[in-house]
């Protein structure tokens, strides 16, 4: 981490500007038109610039419009909501064709342009605006160290930037100049990867030591918002680089991780005292339908937040669909995958089969299996599983939206509606349907008013959370090969407590280096999807990742740093749609008390052979549910346009230039 290309250095230093050879980059912000001239020259002027920034940064659960496809993936409304529908923990909103989004189905191509696509640079430019002419400002200021505060803000959002850059692209240009559209230096060629990532370093690095130390979660940012940032970033460049073996960089990888250890360390060390939240009787479902500002609801795990309720540097009200309804104008038919379901624990703290191999899996005593029409696998698991997925009889499946009361005595029964949303589909769902039999019930709220909106809402976006804070510094030190039983107890095993795993009654729960379950299963998936072992502990604090974060818009930046994209091509399914839940959906049971929607096989729902639903059954590129993974999509394509523009411009590999 010391060394740092030097012209890089100075570019950073010096915080020169940059354009983009795109004509609509060269469209300026009216923040950005106020700037030229005499706005940047008194040090109240800086942080009324920044706050541009933050807006368009923190993104939360969206900004502007409700439908705004966001890069990458291509998902609308909120990233962190929706984004993990285009990986194998969710199935995902299909046409009226049965096609789904060409970037799953292995049909996507290199576009001819930027849109949606990551290749932005608008907001980069206004960053370094910003960083090339703050210092104008520094004959007003009576503490230099309170310049250096304002730059650091800017620094902490190029260094969020160009991580975007990194993980959706790899190497990306690094401008160190301050151009116009004649300048040469805008037909740059992509940074070799130490370069830049020593770039982004050098920007967080500066944004640590000239922050303030700390603050509130949704005010400016603060150091531990920058330590986060560090964790998270040191987490994806160390183990992309042990595990992308093809670059040569594996003997660097170690001292990222080691970082990203240290960073943790810092936030957990943090006079803030964050801690795991724990209100209520479900606390992990509770924390995600908050919406206040996180103080004003006593939740103090979040680090960085986005509120929705008019408060603090244009956080405002912004238009965003929620989980509530879906499969109008664009919203969301989806649900979980059984991939997914079939990762959490039992309570016991053992899998749901702890022995024996595919075909002859000796089964957990605690798993239930898949019959009967209860959908009784979601019980004696980690509890997080039915703060996750809905078992009818709880949430939203015994809710009124009238009165916002939950309770099945007052409201009846109301089982999830299934759907395949295929063109012979026999009904046309309206309360959020599930297409996997598996609806999701994370980020669902019973608030009245925010129920009843979809698009308005106001729940509040945990950007930066302490739990994920807890699950970075475990598998850096597992990857180190430093982790200790006393740092499970305080990363993993605190989770499970705060999930309400008890370990008193279930002491095998507690994840210790002489306690690691056995899991035959998923050990037999590693095996025949990824081109390396992956040991028992590193499996439990994987596994503990994907379930802490479930539908928080991680797992395919997981998967693309673990080199584990073939896990996408496990078949997706949804719950087995046995005899019981068939006649359950026959479309007789339409009373209040036992209300469920008609869904017919081999109209409204398809299974495999042993009767679990088949995820995109009716996609024409889609084999039994089965989608295809390629090397190339670890990195996504240049838009042609850009090619063209900048010819010193080479393409993502496995991706055509033309």
């Amino acid at each position: 981490m010391k060394r740092i290309t030097s012209h890089i250095i100075i570019g950073c230093v010096a915080g020169l500007a940059f354009t983009s050879c795109n004509d609509s980059f060269m469209q300026q912000d009216p923040m950005q038109e106020l700037a030229e001239g005499s706005f940047l020259v008194n040090e109240g002027d800086l942080p009324l610039y920044l706050n541009q920034l933050y807006d368009s940064y923190i993104d939360g659960h969206g900004r502007g419009f409700a439908y705004d496809a966001q890069p990458p993936l291509g998902t609308r409304g909120s990233y962190i909501i929706y984004a993990d529908m285009a990986t194998d923990n969710a199935v995902a909103f299909t046409n009226t064709t049965g096609n789904i989004d060409s970037r799953l189905n292995g049909t996507f191509v290199t576009p001819t342009d930027g849109t949606s696509t990551g290749w932005e640079w608008k907001k980069l430019r206004a960053v370094n605006y910003f960083l090339h002419h703050y210092r104008e400002a520094a004959g007003s200021v009576v503490d230099p160290a309170k310049l250096n505060r304002w730059a650091a803000e800017a620094f902490f959002f190029k260094a969020m930037d160009y991580y975007r850059k990194l993980y959706i692209f790899g190497e990306v240009p690094w401008y160190t100049l301050d151009m116009n559209i004649d300048s040469e230096g805008l037909y740059a060629p992509r940074t070799p990867r130490v370069a830049l990532v020593d770039s982004i370093m050098w920007c967080i690095d500066y944004a640590v030591q000239n922050l303030p130390e700390t603050g509130k979660s949704n005010d400016r940012l603060n150091r531990d918002m920058a330590n986060f940032l560090k964790a998270r970033f040191c987490l994806f460049e160390g183990t992309f680089r042990k595990y992308h073996t093809e670059l040569g960089l594996q003997g660097t990888a170690g001292r990222f991780l080691e970082a990203a250890e240290k960073a943790c360390e810092a936030v957990m060390a943090s006079s803030r005292q964050y801690e795991l939240y724990q209100t209520g009787s479900d606390p992990y479902w509770y924390m995600f339908r908050l919406n206040r500002t996180p103080e004003a609801d006593g939740n103090r795990e979040a680090i960085l937040a986005r509120t929705y309720d008019g408060l603090k540097l244009g956080h405002g009200t912004s238009r965003y669909f929620n989980m509530n309804r879906g499969n109008a104008a664009g919203r969301y038919s989806k649900g979980a995958t059984r991939g997914l379901v079939d990762e959490y624990l039992c309570m016991d703290g053992r899998p749901i089969y702890t022995g024996g191999t595919e075909g002859a899996y000796a089964v957990n005593p605690l798993f239930k299996g898949y019959d009967g029409d209860d959908w009784r696998e979601l019980d004696n698991r980690d509890p997080r599983l039915k703060q996750t997925v809905v078992k009818p009889g709880e949430y939203i499946t015994v809710f009124d939206r009238e009165t916002g009361l939950i309770s099945q005595a007052a409201n009846g029964l109301k089982y999830p509606e299934i759907t395949c949303n295929c063109p012979t589909a026999n009904q046309t769902p309206t309360g959020g349907p599930t297409v996997t039999g598996y609806m999701l019930i994370k980020h669902w709220t019973p608030d009245v008013a925010d129920n009843g909106t979809t698009t308005m809402s106001k729940q509040t976006a945990l950007v930066f959370r302490y739990g994920e804070i807890l699950l970075i510094l475990a598998e850096a030190k597992a990857e180190l090969g430093t982790i200790t039983n006393s740092d499970l107890d305080r990363t993993v095993n605190r989770l499970r407590q705060r999930a309400g795993f008890d370990f008193t009654a279930y002491p095998g729960s507690r994840l210790t280096l002489q306690n690691i379950p056995a899991d035959p299963r998923l050990d037999q998936i590693y095996a025949e999807r990824l081109h390396y072992p992956v040991s028992p502990l590193l499996r439990e604090i994987r596994r503990e990742r994907r379930v802490e974060m479930a539908m928080e818009g991680l797992r395919r930046e997981d998967l693309v740093r673990w080199k584990a994209g073939k896990l996408m091509e496990v078949p997706m399914r949804g719950m087995k749609f046995t005899a019981e839940k068939q006649k359950l959906y026959d479309g007789t049971n339409t009373g209040k008390a036992k209300n469920a929607p008609k869904a017919i096989l081999n109209d409204d729902v398809f299974v495999d052979s042993e009767g679990f639903i088949i995820g995109y059954p009716k996609s024409p590129e889609i084999s039994n549910g089965t989608l295809k993974w390629e090397d190339r999509y670890y990195y996504w394509p240049i838009p042609l346009r850009e090619l063209k523009l900048n010819a010193n411009l080479t393409q993502s590999p496995g991706w055509t230039a033309q």
